[in-house]
């Protein structure tokens, strides 16, 4: 069995671009994996930019932590500092959580494109689990795709979907409501396009 590493040794490893996910218990935990068939129910992603703290980027229902671009406390899609972060998902929410790692490293105009995109979409609200349902299911069938801007709502695995697509890593071409969190699971095979991939799982333990 490999030991999970720490949320300090994962701070150190991850750069831009690096996936996020985490698994939980609770009823809603469940509830959003069976609404959304996935075997983990948060996806995030690093920003870490110069000399800036690392970042998490994601989106929430709740409004732990301040969001660091609005400099308020918010819900729906927010940017984190990503070990306070972690330690919310890990701690305060009871969930296991891994970095996926991606390779090779983002370069310098897509950390732009990212910077850009959380412009754009930092603050849009976190949908009902009506709508989270509704939408899942509706991304499932081949339909025209809504542009970012008109999202009225997102999910966390629509923002690091929407977001990987501004940085040319994923295709475009599907509605931003294709993607869930169990997309960016190992298991489901996502492909990234010019010779991008994400690394296996890395357990981080945050227990501590």
């Amino acid at each position: 069995m490999v030991t999970a590493i720490s949320l300090d040794q994962a701070i150190d490893l991850t750069r831009t671009g690096d996936i996020w996910i985490f698994r939980g218990r609770s009823g809603p935990d469940r509830a959003i994996q069976t609404l959304t068939n996935s075997p983990v129910n948060h996806v995030g992603m690093s920003l870490v930019i110069e000399d800036m703290p690392p970042l998490m980027w994601h989106a929430e229902l709740g409004k732990s932590l301040p969001d660091l671009w609005s400099g308020t406390f918010q819900r729906g899609v927010q940017l984190h500092d990503l070990r306070d972060a972690v330690a919310v998902w890990g701690h305060r929410y009871g969930q296991r959580g891994w970095l996926r790692q991606l390779d090779p490293g983002a370069t310098k105009t897509m950390e732009d494109r990212a910077l850009k995109t959380v412009a754009r979409l930092d603050g849009t609200p976190f949908p009902s689990s009506a709508q989270l349902a509704s939408r899942w299911v509706r991304g499932r069938f081949p339909q025209i795709r809504r542009s970012a801007t008109a999202l009225e709502t997102a999910y966390c695995a629509e923002v690091v979907a929407l977001t990987y697509e501004e940085m040319g890593l994923l295709p475009r071409g599907r509605k931003p409501n294709w993607y869930d969190p169990g997309r960016f699971w190992s298991g489901d095979e996502l492909d990234l396009c010019d010779g991008f991939a994400l690394g296996d799982e890395i357990a981080v333990d945050v227990s501590v």
